[in-house]
C-alpha cells in the first residue's frame, strides 16, 4: 500500500476558525461512499486535483476543536488529507448489477474505505483528518475504486457531493460549477427557540447514548431485512399520471406508492398503518440570511407531514408530503424550527448523546438523494460508466438514489437517467408480501393502485 498526505495548493485556510452551529454537531457521524470506475485513474492527476479542490475548500483540510467545552470549531489549518492506494488481486471484478444501497450485513464496502475516526474527534484529537480517500485497483479486471469518508461536521450530503464534484471536474481540467462554497455558519440564539415546534423534533428531545443506538441496530438486524425497489423512468411517469395532480412531483408520488403498498399489503390492521411521513429537506436558498444556495454546512431539517386524509390513496399521501415540503419553505416557520433544533443539538453534544433512532409511531422517514446523480457528478470523465454505492438503511427509513449505469459483462447499456432505487428495512414477515405486491403492480402497469 502507498499513502500520501495531500495538502491544499496554494494554502488558503490561514488558520482561520469557523465556529460551528449546533445544527452541525453530528460529531459521531461520517458519510462513506464508494465509486467504481471501469479503467485507470491517474494517481498524479488525482493528487493535483485534490490539492486544487482543498485550496478552494479549505474547511476540509482543517481540524475539529472544542474550546472551553462550549465552542465547536473547525480551524482551517491547511493540513494534508490522507490519500492511499492499494492493489487488490483477490476480486475478479466488481460484481455486476449490485444495488446502489448495499446491505451492511454483506460487508462489501469496508475494505474499500479508510474511515474517518469520529471517536478521535470526540476525544478532541488534533491529528484526525476530516476526510479520507482510498483508491483500490482491481488487478484482474483493471477497474479502479474510490472510497471516501467524510466527517459529518463538515456538512451534509449536498456539501459532500459538491466537494467531490469539484474534485472530479478539476481532475478533468474543468472549472468547478458555480456558486463558490461559503463556510461561515449562522449561529443561532437560544432565546429564539420556540416550544411549539418541539413535536417536530422528538428525535432530538429524546436523545440516547451511542451504545443504545448501536444495541438497537443490532436487534433490528435480526428482526428486519433490507429491501431494494427499482423503478424505471417510464414506470415513475406512469405512477405520476395516476396521481392526477399537477402540483405533485414524480418524487412525491414514488414515495407515496411505497407507503400505499405497505399500508395496503403489509400491515394487518389500522393500528399499524403509516399515517404521516417525515422528510429530510434541504433548506438552502429559502432565505439567504439562514443559508444561501452556496452555503456548505449541515442544512437539512426533518419535516413532519400532517396525517394523510386517506392512508390508502396514492394522491392523498403524496399531497400530504408536498404540503409539508411547501411549509418548510416558510421563512418564519423555518427560523423557529432551526433555532430550536440548534439548541437541542448542542444539548446532545454536551451530554454525549445522539438523536433517537426509534421508529416513528405510524410514520416513516424519507431521506432522498433523488435530486442528485452521484454517479454522474463524480465520474472523473467516465461518462455513464461510473457506479456509486452507499450502505445501510433502517426500519422504514427510505433512502432514494438514481439508478447506476449497467454493465452486462460485455458492454455498457443505455442508462436510465430518470429511474430510481428505493431502499429501506422492513420486518422479515412483511418482506415477501411487499415484493409480490410491487412485482404485480409492475406487471399490470399499476392498474390496481388506488388513485
Amino acid at each position: 500500500m502507498q499513502s500520501w498526505l495531500i495538502p491544499p495548493i496554494p494554502p488558503t485556510g490561514n488558520n482561520q476558525r469557523i465556529e460551528l452551529a449546533g445544527l452541525d454537531l453530528w460529531i459521531d457521524h461520517h458519510i462513506d461512499n464508494v465509486f467504481v470506475y471501469p479503467a485507470d485513474l491517474d494517481i498524479d492527476r488525482l493528487k493535483q486535483a485534490l490539492s486544487r479542490t482543498l485550496s478552494l475548500w479549505p474547511l476540509i483540510a482543517g481540524r475539529f476543536l472544542l474550546i472551553n467545552d462550549e465552542h465547536y470549531i473547525i480551524e482551517m489549518s491547511d493540513n494534508g488529507i490522507p490519500l492511499s492506494f492499494v492493489e487488490n488481486t483477490e476480486l475478479t471484478q466488481w460484481p455486476l448489477n449490485l444495488n446502489v444501497v448495499l446491505d451492511p450485513a454483506e460487508d462489501r464496502l469496508t475494505k474499500f474505505i479508510d474511515k474517518v475516526s469520529t471517536a478521535k474527534l470526540l476525544r478532541g484529537s488534533l491529528d484526525e483528518p476530516l476526510l479520507r480517500i482510498k483508491i483500490t485497483r482491481l488487478v484482474q479486471s483493471g477497474e479502479w475504486i474510490m472510497g471516501t469518508s467524510w466527517a459529518h461536521v463538515l456538512g451534509d450530503a449536498f456539501a459532500y457531493m459538491k466537494f467531490l464534484n469539484t474534485f472530479s471536474r478539476f481532475y478533468q481540467q474543468l472549472e468547478p460549477l458555480e456558486p463558490s462554497p461559503i463556510f461561515e455558519r449562522r449561529l443561532w440564539n437560544r432565546e429564539n427557540a420556540d416550544q411549539s415546534v418541539l413535536p417536530f423534533l422528538t428525535d432530538l428531545t429524546d436523545g440516547v447514548s451511542p451504545k443504545q443506538n448501536f444495541e438497537k441496530a443490532m436487534i433490528e438486524q435480526t428482526t428486519h431485512d433490507q429491501i431494494n425497489i427499482l423503478f424505471s423512468g417510464e414506470q415513475l411517469v406512469q405512477l405520476h399520471k395516476l396521481a392526477g395532480n399537477s402540483i405533485l412531483t414524480i418524487h412525491d408520488v414514488m414515495i407515496a406508492y411505497i407507503i400505499l403498498t405497505l399500508n395496503t399489503h403489509c400491515f394487518e390492521n389500522n393500528e399499524q398503518i403509516i399515517q404521516h411521513i417525515n422528510t429530510i429537506v434541504n433548506y438552502r436558498g429559502v432565505v439567504d440570511s439562514i443559508a444561501s444556495a452556496s452555503h456548505m454546512a449541515n442544512c437539512a431539517l426533518k419535516m413532519v407531514s400532517e396525517n394523510f386524509e386517506d392512508p390508502y390513496s396514492l394522491s392523498s399521501i403524496a399531497k400530504s408530503l408536498r404540503h409539508s415540503i411547501i411549509r418548510s419553505r416558510d421563512s418564519s416557520f423555518l427560523h423557529s424550527l432551526l433555532a430550536t433544533a440548534d439548541g437541542l443539538m448542542r444539548n446532545l453534544a454536551r451530554d454525549d448523546l445522539e438523536f433517537n433512532t426509534d421508529p416513528i409511531p405510524h410514520g416513516c422517514l424519507n431521506n432522498s438523494n433523488y435530486r442528485y446523480d452521484w454517479a454522474d457528478l463524480v465520474d472523473f470523465g467516465y461518462m455513464n460508466k461510473c457506479r456509486f454505492h452507499a450502505e445501510g438503511t433502517a426500519p422504514l427509513l427510505l433512502r432514494i438514489f438514481r439508478l447506476n449505469p449497467v454493465f452486462d459483462g460485455t458492454h455498457w447499456m443505455e442508462r436510465d437517467r430518470k429511474g430510481a432505487e428505493v431502499a429501506f428495512c422492513i420486518e422479515k414477515s412483511m418482506k415477501q408480501k411487499f415484493i409480490e405486491a410491487w412485482q404485480r403492480d409492475i406487471k399490470e402497469n399499476f392498474v390496481q393502485v388506488k388513485q
